[in-house]
């Protein structure tokens, strides 16, 4: 899984470059700005599917901090699960809050523990495996009901050439055997019947109720 390291140190970036790498982790992104970070994450072209897993974002940055940069990131539908891991040298709650207001899931405090570190984003990548899988399994369950409600949808549905007499109008069943119209199509659709007589039926059975 891949993690994007954004801050405008060099040495921090290598520093925890070196720490994730000595733990295993071989896909690691850098930015040295939130800018470089949207570029890298393509933030708003929502066709490509994000190359990122997770995010360790500086706070205090030039230009857009990293409180701003998280925030505008998670307004992105297609960004917005990625597990973003606020990295600080200002632990002060008013700083923590507005970090974890803007779609923050976690923190570390600068100088980095190595073994903080590892652990937090060990957490952090858990989960978006878990989030990843569940939204796999949504998909899943989407396709197939789509697929099944077009099954039920086609299996009622009638077609090909249906034999009907000429005169009384009853149609020939697959058994060979003449049915009443609404019967076979009770029996082949989802259609339901009411009974009643149109005027030319009414004129011809009863000639003497019904009135010009």
């Amino acid at each position: 899984m891949s993690i994007l390291i954004v801050d405008d140190s060099a040495d921090q970036q290598a520093l925890l470059r070196s720490i994730l790498g000595k733990a295993g982790h071989s896909e690691i992104l850098t930015a040295n700005s939130a800018k470089s970070a949207f570029a890298t994450l393509k933030l708003d072209d929502q066709a490509s599917p994000p190359s990122v897993d997770l995010i360790l974002m500086d706070i205090l940055m030039p230009e857009q901090d990293g409180v701003e940069a998280c925030r505008e990131i998670k307004r992105r539908d297609h960004l917005r699960d990625i597990p973003i891991i606020m990295v600080t040298a200002k632990s002060d709650l008013s700083n923590l809050q507005a970090a974890f207001s803007a779609g923050a899931v976690d923190y570390i405090t600068k100088p980095v523990n190595h073994v903080e570190l590892l652990a937090r984003v060990s957490s952090a990548l858990t989960l978006k495996l878990e989030m990843d899988c569940r939204k796999a399994r949504e998909r899943e369950l989407r396709r197939s009901n789509e697929a099944l409600q077009k099954a039920l949808k086609e299996v009622k549905v009638l077609r090909g050439l249906i034999p009907i007499c000429a005169s009384c109008k009853k149609i020939r069943n697959d058994s060979g055997f003449w049915q009443q119209l609404e019967e076979y199509l009770g029996e082949h659709s989802e259609a339901e019947f009411s009974h009643g007589l149109c005027q030319p039926c009414i004129k011809k059975l009863y000639p003497g109720v019904y009135q010009n």
